[in-house]
């Protein structure tokens, strides 16, 4: 057996990640703390290098390189580049918030940019074992991120627990992979496809088990019901930037995965898998929606509402169309766009010694500033979909996919939960513009921050407006 040196272009991104990620954590060693933006800077850099040679070298065929373990496709090219698009902001508005609680160091950037390269290879993994090398990369960069303010016991304990229930989700995926193994003797996900094909796709005993740890898994990592419980601890327990970090990127790499795994690998499975995501949609969107309505802190009220999201990105992959899988995917880069500007008004709202985690925090915004008022408003109309925000298109294009496939009963109980959810984010808005402020601090001015934010916030509207460069993008990406 001859030994073929592999093609190295399609990872040149990675490649360029990894060595400036060594490069920083090595000079923030000898950065003094007065002039720690230097490390800022050069993550900043790093992310617009790797977004530049990802469009520089997308190619519209398919390539696979590494005997097949590594795949750059239209969808990655993508998926990629939101995700530098979306951190880069995320690194943006964590910045204030770090330096305010004397917590600005290089080491929340360089984990950060550890987990870009791990999502990355998540993105782009076509084997089980890249799959995973990804995953857990990703994985102990968020744990320790969870634990990085060392001070706050809080922040402590949702590490441990996010580290504990993160653990048991990869061992069950890792055995759920490795009964594949023994079932089709290969960990390339192509091969495992072809082989369940060949055997017809019917289900014995071994490939349901295989089956029931991975989709187990995959619903730990997303956040779905019942496995959620991790999500509102940990985005409460963390640092905001942190659960800023936590609650966007991410999850454009965990609809890759399921996408590589589920229909890639698993799709001659798809009639036992759908059922399964059936279940696992229709829990978040009761469980997520309802026990919002109860909470008071926006942290963990945006962690339930995140789960009820979960529900929704679900509907679209059990549909099992391009349709529903271009629609999931548009549904979570809008999400994770329109997630970026609320924790981002989580942070502009908060100060050295103050957290403006509680929805009372944003009594009054309105007469603070009229301006950021009407972008949170932006935002929750977003979440909630309300149009002509680019959460209703969002929604709107996941149940058009549903309806395709005769679930018209799935899309029903799907518009009565987000119709509950409603109250929730409207309650926030209430809270804005007719209660009377309980904190007469201004707003911080003519900041970076405050202008990515009013960005982010117009781009909530303007993608709602404008739906269609988006949606072409991602159901042209869509090669199923």
């Amino acid at each position: 057996m001859t030994f073929q040196i592999p093609d190295f272009t399609p990872v040149i991104p990675e490649m360029f990640v990894l060595g400036m990620a060594c490069a920083i954590l090595v000079i923030d060693l000898f950065v003094p703390q007065s002039r720690r933006d230097i490390t800022y800077g050069l993550v900043q850099f790093t992310l617009l290098g790797a977004a530049v040679l990802t469009l520089a070298l997308a190619a519209p065929e398919t390539r696979l390189t590494f005997n097949g373990t590594f795949i750059a496709d239209r969808l990655s090219d993508l998926l990629k580049v939101a995700v530098y698009v979306i951190t880069a902001a995320v690194f943006l508005y964590s910045r204030p918030y770090l330096k305010d609680r004397d917590i600005y160091r290089g080491e929340y950037y360089v984990l950060g940019l550890f987990g870009v390269l791990g999502m990355m290879v998540m993105i782009s993994a076509y084997s089980f074992l890249t799959l995973y090398l990804g995953l857990e990369l990703l994985s102990l960069c968020l744990y320790a991120m969870v634990a990085f303010n060392r001070d706050s016991s809080r922040a402590s304990e949702a590490a441990m627990k996010y580290f504990i229930l993160g653990s048991i989700a990869s061992g069950m995926l890792l055995y759920g992979m490795s009964i594949l193994y023994g079932i089709t003797g290969s960990l390339d996900i192509i091969e495992v496809s072809d082989y369940l094909i060949t055997a017809g796709g019917g289900l014995n005993v071994p490939l349901i088990f295989a089956l029931t740890f991975v989709v187990v898994a995959l619903a730990f990592k997303l956040g779905a019901v019942p496995f959620h419980m991790w999500v509102p601890d940990v985005y409460h327990g963390a640092p905001t930037s942190v659960t800023l970090f936590i609650a966007t990127a991410p999850k454009l790499a965990g609809l890759a995965i399921v996408l590589r795994l589920l229909v890639d690998g698993l799709g001659p499975l798809h009639g036992d898998w759908q059922g399964m995501l059936m279940i696992l949609a229709v829990l978040s969107l009761a469980v997520g929606n309802v026990v919002a309505i109860a909470q008071t802190n926006i942290k963990r009220m945006f962690a339930y509402s995140t789960i009820s999201h979960v529900g929704f990105i679900l509907l679209g992959l059990l549909a099992g169309t391009p349709e529903g899988y271009g629609a999931a995917l548009f549904y979570v880069i809008a999400y994770a766009v329109v997630s970026a500007g609320g924790f981002g008004m989580i942070i502009l709202l908060s100060r050295r010694g103050f957290e403006a985690e509680n929805l009372d925090d944003f009594r009054g915004l309105n007469e603070r500033s009229p301006w950021f008022a009407f972008i949170m408003l932006l935002i929750m109309f977003s979440l909630a979909g309300v149009p002509p925000t680019v959460g209703f298109y969002a929604k709107l294009a996941v149940l058009q996919a549903v309806v395709q496939v005769d679930m018209v009963w799935l899309a029903v109980y799907a518009v009565i939960f987000a119709i509950i959810g409603a109250f929730y984010y409207l309650r926030v808005v209430k809270l804005m513009y007719f209660d009377k402020p309980e904190d007469e601090t201004p707003l911080p001015r003519a900041t970076g921050m405050n202008v990515v934010l009013s960005i982010n916030g117009l781009l909530v509207i303007a993608l709602g407006i404008f739906p269609g460069v988006l949606m072409s993008l991602t159901t042209g990406v869509v090669t199923w």
